[in-house]
Formats: structure tokens, sequence, C-alpha cells
């Protein structure tokens, strides 16, 4: 058994019968990236050489600017400078920031983009890691002091100047938004060019417009929970038609401690990683960016308080919870809404 979920806006418009499908591909933030396109007829460019190279400025200028794992990088700087200083913020710094803040304020601090201490205290930040010789799980005092820290050091944008505040000790961690981000700024490049129809993707997390050259949509598998596979979870599939999904997971990124999962997920709100039986959360939004945001969100939150904030919201969202019979899944009304 399949479950189909399929946009309720359709584009009736089909692509040019001589437009021709190409396929690029390429490496940033630690993953791989794809895109999947129907080239117009005419587009006077050397896809090889020019569309990729275009592509790839795109995802390393995000690199530039908010990656946390290059030292040289304007987050790096943030992070190092003094207190008491503001930081002029270039158009995509801002952009991201300024919707990572917006999410934090509405999910009562679930959603955290300054909670960089922790996800470092963890052993999943660049350095120190989970998964090197030598890492220990911090104790209850350290994660006591990292939130007393986080607590007094509160950054602020100020949105009219395009800048950010830095108290002294604010440290970010955009991991969460920028690689959806970064899809949805693949996917706007293809649009300035002139593309329209096409499936892009960083890391597992897509964004697709128009159809396929047979008039199909781009048809993509929601990813699932591959240390589940007895679970009786139904497979499923989206129509990225005009949408962008994301899915964040207990499963990536952990390590065993206390006899528990301990997730690269962390709880913003307590310190430490999430403990409320979420395997998964999927989210499909017009925008990569809200999408990777808000299942991260989701995720800390819960179906308890995640769902309601999903239906206040109008959120297509899945829940796939672990049970000692497996997984269970939790839709939203809006995602219940696409199914065909």
């Amino acid at each position: 058994m399949r479950a189909v979920l399929v946009p309720t806006d359709i584009d009736p418009v089909l692509p040019d019968p001589a437009s021709r499908p190409h396929g690029l591909a390429g490496t940033s933030m630690g993953t791989g990236w794809s895109a999947r396109l129907l080239l117009p007829p005419g587009m006077a460019l050397d896809i090889e050489r020019d569309l990729r190279a275009a592509l790839q400025q795109e995802l390393d200028e995000i690199v530039a600017q908010m990656s946390h794992w290059d030292g040289d990088s304007l987050l790096s700087c943030y992070n190092r400078a003094p207190g008491d200083t503001w930081h002029a913020l270039p158009p995509q710094f801002f952009a991201v920031m300024d919707f990572a803040l917006r999410v934090h304020e509405e999910s009562g601090g679930a959603y955290d983009p300054a909670a960089g201490l922790l996800v470092d205290l963890w052993g999943f930040g660049p350095h120190k890691r989970y998964d090197q010789a030598g890492f220990y799980a911090p104790a209850a005092d350290a994660v006591a002091a990292a939130l007393a820290r986080r607590r007094a050091c509160q950054p602020r944008l100020d949105r009219a100047g395009r800048r950010l505040y830095q108290p002294g000790g604010a440290l970010l961690d955009l991991s969460s938004v920028a690689k959806g981000y970064a899809v949805d700024c693949l996917a706007q490049r293809l649009e300035a060019l002139g593309v329209r129809h096409y499936l892009v993707e960083a890391g597992g997390e897509l964004r697709g417009a128009g159809v396929k050259p047979d008039g199909q949509p781009w048809w993509v598998e929601l990813e699932g929970v591959p240390d589940a596979d007895a679970s009786p979870v139904v497979e499923s599939v989206v129509a990225l038609h005009g949408l962008a999904v994301a899915t964040s997971g207990d499963y990536r990124r952990y390590f065993q401690h206390a006899r528990r999962r301990a997730s690269h997920t962390l709880d913003p709100r307590t310190g430490c990683p999430i403990d409320n039986g979420v395997a998964s959360v999927t989210v499909l939004a017009p925008t990569c960016m809200a999408a990777d945001a808000l299942s991260t969100a989701l995720t800390v939150m819960g179906p308890d308080a995640g769902l309601p904030f999903a239906e206040r919201r109008g959120l297509a969202a899945r829940f796939l919870l672990r049970g000692e019979d497996g997984l269970r899944e939790v839709h939203s009304a809006a995602w219940r809404a696409l199914l065909q």
C-alpha cells in the first residue's frame, strides 16, 4: 500500500516539447546536491560549465556566510565577536536569521538558531565530536551552565537596519535552516535563468516545480526511518509541484547515552537530546527553508504540542512516533488534504 500526496494548486502549463532534460550534481555543506531540469529551447548556456557554476556559486556563498563548520564564515566571525557589538548582515544571512528568530519566538523556544553552545557540548558540532575518541556526554551541571549562558546571551535582530547584536557569548548554529534555504536558492537561480521545470536537492531536502518531459510531476518518495524496518508505516510519495520537503529524524546522528538514544536534535529548553518518542517529522511547504526549520521545531515539540502548532498554521506535517509495536503515524489536517 502506498500513500500519494498531490498539491491542490497545479500549474497546467506543460514544458515546451523542444525542452531538453538534464542533470547536474556537486558537493557542498558536507553533502551532495543535485538538480534535474528541463532546459528551455535556445538557452544560451554551456550547461556543464555555466549552469553548474551558477548553482555552485549559490551554495558557496551560503557556506561563506552561514557555515558553523567554516572558521572563516561570517557566522563564525559573529560567534567569536566581542560583546556589545552590532554586525551588518548580507541579504541572505538576514533572511535566514529573520525567519529563524520568528520560528524561535513562535515555538516558545523549541527551535533556537543560537543553540550552538549546546550543539558543541553534546558533540554534534565541528570539534570534540561524539564519534571521536575521548568524547564524553556532558554532565548535568555542564548542561545547566550552558542553558544559563544561553539565557544571558540573547542575540537581537535589528530588522530595519539589517544587523545582528552580539551580546557576548552567543553562538549561532543555522544547520537546521541554512540547508533548506540553500535549496531555495538553487530553485530561485534556475528560475532567474528561465528554467521553470526542475527538481533540486541538497542532503535529502528537495524542492520541485513544473513537471517532467512526460507531463508527470516530480514524484519523490518520502524519507522513512531506516532503523524501524518492521514498522507498519505506509510508504508515501509526493508530487513536488510547487512544493518543498524536509525531514528531521533522530536516526541520522546519535549515540547511546544512559541506555537511551542521544539524538543530534536537541531541545533548547532542556539542553538535552529529545526524549519524546518522535522518530521523524516531515513537513511539506512552499519553501524548503520553512520545511527545514519547522520540521526541526515540530520534532522538538513532539505531537502533543507540535500537532496543534501545525494545525494553527496550516502546516502539512507527518509525525512518525516510536512505540512498542513499531512506528505510528500522526498527520496534520493540511497533510491529509494532500492525500489522494
